[in-house]
């Protein structure tokens, strides 16, 4: 399996070199669970391909999708935060392959390498926002609108004009049931924009998918696209200035991890001495 999740093409050579070490490839089936409520996980995955979704749960028994991760992002990202439980669960919608990494290496990577750091926050930024996006509209906005607006999220992660989706994930995303999903879906189709068969969603035509759906979409759709678009240059990070710091949680001592503390404060302080002989 060949690596493509965008967090760690964003990353320079040393520091995603050095995460894929930690790293093994996996293979994701349909309902696979990720992390379970108020639990620390084991594992964290750099999704490759498939999407995760990740739902909210309530005491009596229903369950809402508020979020979903595809090959851009970190699934247990928001667990690298700090302390606060997290209500949310995660499991596998779309079967998915994926980089699995013991949470306790990418955790102590996370504390040590200012630029993982950097784009693991951006991620999760990307998340936060959207969800508070989608959560304006699941109140405003029409089963339709959103039906399409959803579509068209996943389609931008998978890259497939099929997507393989069942009523019952259809109507949880929709907060729906299974009539009111196969209602909208057939409205979509006979408009000639899906085709919608036993669990299975084709995209025909996408630009009047697009103007079926809300304008969440559009305002999603930027947040994804701007994902990583601004990394540390690759060229500021070598050995010279970035140091190397060993990884003493959960690795080898033989094995070294770019971007130290140090080598931070000798470029800050080469920055200082460089505007203060400019002024002079």
């Amino acid at each position: 399996m060949k690596h493509n999740n965008l967090f760690l093409e964003s990353l320079s050579p040393e520091s995603r070199s050095f995460l894929m070490r930690l790293c093994a490839e996996v293979d994701l089936p349909l309902r696979k669970s990720l992390y379970e409520p108020g639990i620390v996980p084991q594992y964290a995955y750099f999704m490759t391909s498939g999407i995760a979704s990740v739902v909210a749960m309530m005491e009596n028994g229903g369950m809402a999708e508020v979020g979903l991760i595809g090959r851009e992002g970190v699934v247990g990202s928001f667990h690298l935060l700090g302390p606060a439980k997290v209500s949310t669960s995660c499991f596998i919608q779309l079967e998915a392959t994926a980089l699995r990494i013991r949470f306790a290496d990418l955790l102590n990577v996370f504390r040590t390498n200012q630029e993982v750091r950097e784009r693991v926050l951006e991620f999760v930024q990307e998340q936060a926002v959207s969800l508070s996006q989608l959560a304006g509209c699941n109140r405003l906005h029409d089963n339709e609108e959103r039906l399409a607006r959803w579509l068209l999220m996943a389609q931008d992660r998978t890259q497939s004009e099929t997507l393989n989706f069942t009523q019952e994930f259809l109507g949880m995303m929709l907060g729906a049931r299974r009539t009111t999903v196969t209602l909208i879906a057939g409205g979509l189709q006979r408009q000639g924009l899906i085709k919608y068969q036993r669990g299975r969603v084709k995209i025909l035509e996408r630009g009047k998918l697009e103007a079926a759906s809300c304008d969440c979409y559009q305002i999603t759709k930027e947040l994804y696209a701007s994902l990583y678009c601004h990394p540390v240059p690759m060229g500021e990070i070598d050995g010279d200035v970035a140091g190397e710091q060993a990884v003493s949680a959960g690795t080898s001592g033989s094995e070294k991890l770019v971007g130290s503390g140090k080598s931070v404060a000798r470029r800050g302080a080469a920055a200082k001495k460089g505007t203060t002989s400019s002024k002079g």
